[in-house]
């Protein structure tokens, strides 16, 4: 039978198929249907629509609070301010805008908030502090998602484990000592030209890379439950090599720290470093070492650098025990 075309709904429809013709007015009924839901020419999709567009609209301005302190061993306080919002910002950015405003929410004229910084990139890992009650890297704290987080206010705090030297700026000598502490650097003698040094493969490269991403930004200590802070006040009359000695005395009796404990597991897998493998383990078997961890893992939850840290402090665990074993029969 020969098929006849007759002009439909939806373009030319066999005429002899009544079925079809029925099923193309009902896709062009359906097709309208959308049309008219994707251009909010329906009042209730328009309204939901509009809701869902001021529920995501950006704030005006942000209200940030600060905790601030004049000098070490002055009590803190709060302080709040309020500035013009922008998209993009980190928290860098708010403290620039405060320090360029230095006026506080109720008009107040006050001196510029004190913080470090210097890459701006997550690279120097100074710019640690607590934001929002977390520590983190402020450079790469992103204002959008903070107000997605908190959309209240900011509120920015030093790190709580470091002795406060101004407002958001710590001292994070501590750090650097424990670093000492484990000798964290390949030792060599001189700096005359040796030749090549040992090869490593492929699979020890991979394996050590994550760890010399640290930047001892202080993360993982302010994180963690057994790093307690220690402040050290000068006495009256006392030497200043005296005071440092006392200090360091304090520093040498409290937990490291994950950093310093991977860096050691770095340094003693490396080929030359590994000729003071023993001062390492040493170090991570004295008082305030390895055997002060307790396991929260809360290190490696706020690494910025996503280091393994709990897998190195498991590695420096079993090479603490192999070591000591060793060094009982050696005797």
């Amino acid at each position: 039978m020969q098929s006849r075309l007759v002009a439909g709904p939806v373009g030319w429809v066999d005429a002899t198929n009544k079925k079809s013709a029925t099923d193309a007015g009902r896709t062009q009924e359906g097709e309208l249907e959308m049309i008219r839901a994707v251009d909010g020419q329906d009042g209730k999709n328009g309204a939901a629509v509009a809701t869902g567009a001021s529920a995501k609209k950006s704030p005006e301005s942000l209200r940030v609070r600060v905790l601030r302190q004049d000098s070490p061993g002055r009590e803190s306080y709060w302080e709040c301010h309020v500035i013009p919002y922008e998209p993009n910002m980190n928290v860098i950015s708010v403290l620039q805008k405060i320090a360029a405003g230095s006026t506080t929410d109720d008009g107040r004229k006050v001196a510029p908030v004190a913080w470090d910084c210097n890459c701006l990139e997550e690279v120097c890992g100074s710019c640690t502090m607590l934001v929002n009650g977390r520590t983190r890297m402020a450079c790469t704290a992103l204002v959008d998602r903070l107000v997605e987080e908190q959309p209240e206010e900011i509120v920015l705090e030093p790190m709580s484990k470091f002795p406060v030297v101004r407002d958001l700026m710590v001292d994070r000598r501590r750090v650097f000592h424990s670093l000492q502490r484990v000798k964290a650097w390949v030792p060599i003698d001189g700096s005359y030209d040796q030749g090549p040094g040992p090869r490593i493969s492929p699979e020890e490269q991979e394996d050590a890379y994550p760890l010399a991403t640290c930047i001892s930004c202080g993360c993982c200590m302010e994180a963690c439950p057994q790093f307690t802070k220690v402040e050290v006040e000068r006495l009256a009359g006392e030497s200043e090599e005296a005071f440092e000695a006392r200090r360091k005395e304090a520093f040498d009796k409290n937990f490291l720290g994950a950093h310093a404990i991977s860096q050691a597991m770095l340094f003693n897998s490396h080929p030359t470093g590994k000729m003071i493998a023993d001062e390492r383990m040493e170090a991570l078997t004295d008082r305030g070492g390895i055997q002060m961890c307790g396991n929260a893992q809360n290190c490696v939850a706020v690494c910025p650098k996503s280091i393994p840290l709990t897998r190195s402090i498991a590695r420096a665990g079993r090479a603490a025990t192999l070591w000591a074993i060793r060094r009982f029969f050696d005797r």
